[in-house]
């Protein structure tokens, strides 16, 4: 079980750099166009539902180290204080929440302005979140180490 932990840790903590790359991208996307009259195409939303996708993967695989591998999963958290385990778990979900959101709001907003200022305020926000609630501390690669 040991070792699930650790492939599940890793994948986890790799994740949190797609997640940050895609967030970043779809705000390359986003925000230069707040100002202009561009069409909101495909190739503006793709990176809004990829930041969207990677965070719920992040989330899941974040669910599954604590839920279902129990008291390792807890003990893990432990090393860094009770706070930062519920901490971590809600931030998580809220992130999800609000990334979830770009991509529904922009998806119905009423013209292609509206879109990209949904999609950029969203994205933003979850970005912040995320960056607050990222534990820089560990290692990339737990298998290595």
């Amino acid at each position: 079980m040991a070792t699930l932990y650790v492939i599940l840790l890793t994948l986890h903590n790799i994740t949190r750099w797609l997640v940050l790359i895609a967030g970043v991208w779809a705000l390359i996307r986003t925000v230069p166009a707040l100002g202009g009259n561009r069409n909101f195409t495909a190739a503006d939303r793709r990176p809004v539902v990829i930041f969207a996708g990677s965070v719920h993967l992040q989330v899941v695989l974040g669910l599954l180290l604590f839920g279902f591998l129990g008291s390792q999963g807890a003990r893990a958290f432990a090393e860094r204080g009770a706070g930062f385990q519920w901490q971590h778990i809600v931030v998580g979900l809220i992130a999800a929440v609000t990334a979830a959101l770009a991509t529904g709001r922009s998806k119905r907003a009423p013209t292609d302005q509206a879109k990209f200022r949904v999609a950029a305020l969203w994205t933003g926000v979850t970005l912040l979140i995320l960056l607050m609630s990222i534990p820089w501390w560990r290692p990339l690669l737990r298998l290595f180490s």
